[in-house]
């Protein structure tokens, strides 16, 4: 049986990464997980987790979180090298 960090390194998606997209669509990291894996699969998916990155750099930014920014721009730095866009 496969479990979910089975399919996470299959997906090639971190936890960090479904750890800010659970909590950008609040709602839990098991379902984030499941569905990020399932998100990367297609190139409009990949767009869909960019924004949601990009999102929560914005919105660190504009609650002066700069620390939390920097983070999340690494993390979609990672993202965006094993998920490149055509």
């Amino acid at each position: 049986m496969l479990t979910l960090k089975d399919c996470m390194d299959y997906c090639d998606i971190t936890d960090e990464e479904v750890e800010l997209f659970a909590e950008h669509e609040h709602i839990p990291s098991e379902i984030a997980g499941q569905l990020v894996c399932g998100l990367v699969q297609t190139e409009e998916g990949v767009t869909v987790v960019s924004r949601c990155l990009s999102d929560i750099v914005s919105d660190a930014m504009t609650r002066g979180r700069l620390d939390k920014a920097e983070h999340v721009l690494h993390v979609y730095a990672q993202f965006r090298s094993a998920h490149p866009l055509a």
